[in-house]
């Protein structure tokens, strides 16, 4: 059965969603990495959830490093926790669409060669004047060296010139984080507990408390 479903079982208007996203991305980053970290509770749902919140806080694909610094900075976060929690990006996939501009009409320097040839065997070149998106967008990890593993081996790919994103492989091209991506390749294990303690200050910001916002009773929807 769902977990969410589980828990809206168990603890009826007592455990909110947020809560429960919040636990599943602690328990994901033990299970995949080994990561541990304490997860405060208590939060609470908004009232108004809008198909365009995540693509106005969320960064983008094509993001550069000091727009990277400034999207992250605004919910108060580090210019380190912003490299570190780019580590994320050592599991999960990516649609073709995301980074095509990087294969095509010209080939992006900072792509590895290699790499870029087998990209190009999974993303085929955008169809001349579409008039209609594409019905298949394929999908490739995120990290090409551990794509299951929540690990450092993230940074390692992209010394490689093996970051699958404009704003993956801008972090060591830019001299504002070269230095950071180097450091979380070489100290896996300190980059895992930068990782944990960036994620609870991450799981921190703009939460309702209190009285504020709701407990919803389906998370796809407001009460």
């Amino acid at each position: 059965m769902d977990p969410e479903v589980i828990i809206k079982l168990r603890c009826p208007g007592i455990v909110s969603c947020a809560d429960i996203i919040a636990f599943a991305a602690r328990d994901s980053s033990c299970k995949l990495g080994n990561i541990n970290y304490d997860v405060p509770s208590g939060r609470r749902d908004g009232n108004v959830s809008l198909i365009n919140e995540p693509l106005l806080n969320l960064p983008a694909p094509f993001f550069n490093a000091t727009t990277l610094r400034d999207n992250f900075a605004r919910k108060g976060l580090s210019l380190d926790e912003m490299v570190t929690l780019s580590g994320a990006h050592s599991i999960g996939i990516s649609h073709c669409s995301s980074f095509a501009s990087r294969l095509y009409p010209t080939q992006d320097p900072t792509l590895d060669p290699s790499y870029a040839a087998f990209l190009k065997t999974i993303c085929p070149p955008p169809v001349a004047n579409a008039t209609a998106a594409p019905t298949v967008d394929p999908t490739v990890n995120l990290d090409s060296i551990t794509p299951t593993r929540l690990d450092s081996k993230y940074y390692v790919g992209l010394k490689a010139n093996r970051g699958l994103l404009t704003s993956d492989q801008v972090l060591l091209s830019s001299p504002m984080t070269a230095k950071k991506v180097v450091y979380n390749a070489k100290y896996g294990n300190v980059w895992a507990k930068k990782f944990a303690a960036a994620m609870v200050r991450m799981g921190n910001i703009e939460v309702l408390t209190g009285k504020q916002g709701e407990i919803r009773r389906n998370c796809r929807v407001v009460n």
